[in-house]
């Protein structure tokens, strides 16, 4: 595996059981991170399939085609054909382009691994956790963003830091952790580092509530994080635009890590099986809408116990299933 990037896919059985792709399908990993679930993929699929694997991240690109390339290389030794397969730089939120750059026409399944991979967390240089003195950065992709959360963290208002903390962290202290960190900033002494970050909010938060509840600071990173790289806003894009490219039967997979993307993916595909638009007290439906996906989870999954005990990082896991009612014209590729 590419040097510093090890990272273990959450809910491979589940994901394996519900998406199942045949020989045949088309299959997108809009999220393959270092390749755990496209080398899953890659087993089921047969020649006359293709797996494509997008993600925003250099070294995670570079850990998946190490991955799926072995993984190749082995079916061909035991005699089998493995399909083809392409990985693409960028965001799920442009899937629209992505897909049409390949092109491929409609797909049979499309996964999302939605978060911050295990890899990324343990990098110091990217910021994404409280490694003492590492820079906060948190950018996802930092060849095409500007502004990291020391940017924002020296330029936001403290209205709008504590905004940031309630809607990315649903933090208890929003407002009291943003006067905090002006406070500091008017003193000549922004956050530059974790460390320097994580004294602030110790600071803002009463004794008695960093007690429990976990690192005092994990709501605060987790808002920074999607603030920087506006995840909620990609994951509602991309999740919409993945639906019209799902064949008829196709499967869409989103796995979710905490209570807001699972909002957003619980939302978009309601939205989807519910699609009357139609006012409430309307007695007879005058949209015409029909739904267009139907959920094959009751809610969402969660990460069985031995998975969790093996990897805890996967207690958080959330799995929703949900395949297409009927296909959509415009997506067929001569």
């Amino acid at each position: 595996m590419t040097a510093g990037y090890a990272h273990t896919p959450v809910m491979t059985r589940e994901v394996g059981e519900y998406l199942a792709p045949a020989r045949d399908h088309i299959v997108v990993d809009a999220t393959v991170g270092g390749g755990g679930h496209s080398a899953l993929f890659l087993k089921s699929l047969g020649p006359q399939g293709f797996l494509l694997g997008i993600d925003q991240d250099d070294r995670a690109l570079a850990a998946a085609d190490e991955r799926l390339s072995a993984q190749s290389a082995a079916m061909r030794a035991q005699g089998q054909s493995p399909a083809p397969y392409r990985l693409v730089k960028g965001n799920f939120r442009d899937l629209d382009q992505l897909l049409s750059g390949v092109p491929l026409g409609y797909v049979d399944r499309i996964l999302f691994d939605i978060g911050v991979s295990s890899a990324q967390l343990d990098d110091t240089d990217r910021g994404f956790s409280y490694h003492p003195g590492a820079p906060l950065d948190m950018r996802m992709d930092p060849s095409r963003q500007s502004a990291t959360a020391a940017d924002i963290l020296a330029s936001a208002s403290s209205e709008e830091l504590a905004g940031i903390l309630r809607a990315g962290g649903e933090e208890r202290w929003a407002a009291r952790i943003a006067r905090f960190i002006v406070r500091a900033r008017d003193k000549g002494r922004a956050p530059a580092t974790s460390s320097e970050l994580v004294e602030l909010v110790k600071a803002a938060i009463p004794a008695r509530e960093r007690r429990q509840g976990g690192h005092p600071a994990r709501r605060t990173f987790q808002a920074l994080r999607i603030a920087v790289n506006d995840e909620l806003g990609a994951l509602r894009a991309g999740l919409d635009q993945a639906v019209v490219w799902l064949r008829g039967k196709g499967r869409i997979g989103v796995i979710t890590f905490h209570s807001l993307e699972e909002r957003v993916a619980k939302t978009s595909l309601l939205g989807w099986e519910q699609p009357c638009v139609c006012p409430p007290d309307l007695p007879v439906c005058a949209c015409g809408r029909t739904p267009v996906l139907r959920q094959l989870t009751r809610g969402a999954l969660r990460a069985p116990d031995d998975e969790v005990c093996e990897n805890p990082r996967a207690r958080s896991a959330r799995l929703r299933v949900a395949e297409r009612i009927e296909a959509m014209s415009g997506k067929e590729v001569d």
